[in-house]
Formats: structure tokens, C-alpha cells, sequence
């Protein structure tokens, strides 16, 4: 069944900070008939690849990587921002679109030679899914593919995850979009 995701996403002007348009998923994520089939879309293509675990990056990346994990019978892995985690963690700082901030991840969250499945709910300018990457991999994990549900194009974020498979349900080409 096909559905057009585009309708189920909000522009909000001026939101984080003057300038940029802010992609709402909220109504997506309201919809009952849009979730379920935005969750099989991102889920379908991993079936029966051994996948060990799915991290998901802080905070609307959770909402994916649960449900992606359930289906997947796979253990789900939280990427934080720093002083989120409770047990001691391995920090890797970053550039994004509107500043910097860190991500954080338990030294014991998965063993090495693990096959991990790495989701957050946009993709911009890459930043915060290499630095994700990066943490995964310094504990010997494999990442098997970065997934989103948005994929702002017009920012180049594909460009810094180029070693690595990428798939995103939703493609922006322009920011007015």
C-alpha cells in the first residue's frame, strides 16, 4: 500500500531558532495507518539479517528504534545526550545544522562483532548520526544500516554516511518543501 508521507508532516517556520523550518512528524506519528506502515517500511528490509541490536538516537529516534527492535527481536540501544546515561559511557561531541552537543552511549551496550541497526526520525547534515556511528563502532559494533523516516536532501547529510547503507522514507529535496 502506498502512502504519501509528506501529507502526515508539518513545516513550522522559525523553530528551533529564526530560519529554519522544522519537519513536525507529530500528525505521522498521531496517525495510526501512517505509523504502522512507516514502521513496516523501515523494518522490511532487515527481516532475517541477523540484526543484534537498533539504536536510537535521542529523543525522537527512540520512537522508531522501540518499534523497530520489537519487530526485529533485536535488543534496542538509546544513544543520549550527555548526563542522561546512568552508568558509565563513552561521549563522542559533534557539529549540527544549529550548533554542537555530544552523544553518549553505555561502555557495555553491546559486544563487539554485534550487527546494529542505527534510526533516527531525520536526517540533516549528518552530524549526529556519524557521531552515533562512531560511538557504535569504538565498541566493535557493525553497523548494518543507518535508517530514517525523513531525509532533508538539500543539507547533504548522505554525503558524511557514505560508508554506510542508507535508507530514508521520506526524501526533501528543497528546505520550502
Amino acid at each position: 500500500m502506498d502512502v504519501d508521507f509528506k501529507k502526515w508532516i508539518r513545516n513550522i517556520p522559525d523553530f528551533p531558532k529564526p530560519g529554519v523550518i522544522f519537519k513536525d512528524i507529530t500528525p505521522l506519528l498521531q496517525n495510526k495507518k501512517a505509523l504502522h506502515i512507516a514502521i513496516n517500511r523501515m523494518v522490511e528490509p532487515f527481516i532475517d539479517q541477523g540484526i543484534d541490536y537498533v539504536c536510537g538516537i535521542e529523543s525522537r529516534g527512540f520512537i522508531f528504534a522501540t518499534a523497530i527492535a520489537f519487530r526485529l527481536n533485536a535488543g534496542m540501544i538509546p544513544l543520549r545526550k550527555m548526563g542522561k546515561l546512568p552508568w558509565r559511557t563513552k561521549t563522542v561531541e559533534y557539529d549540527l545544522e544549529y550548533g554542537s552537543d555530544s552523544l553518549q552511549i553505555h561502555e557495555d551496550a553491546l559486544t563487539p562483532g554485534s550487527r546494529v541497526l542505527m534510526v533516527d526520525d531525520l536526517l540533516a547534515t549528518g552530524g549526529t548520526m556519524k557521531a552515533a556511528c562512531e560511538l557504535v563502532e569504538s565498541l566493535g559494533g557493525e553497523i548494518v544500516c543507518c535508517v530514517f523516516l525523513v531525509e532533508l536532501s538539500f543539507l547533504g547529510g548522505r554525503k558524511k554516511l557514505e560508508k554506510y547503507p542508507l535508507l530514508s522514507l521520506v526524501q526533501y529535496e528543497r528546505e520550502e518543501e
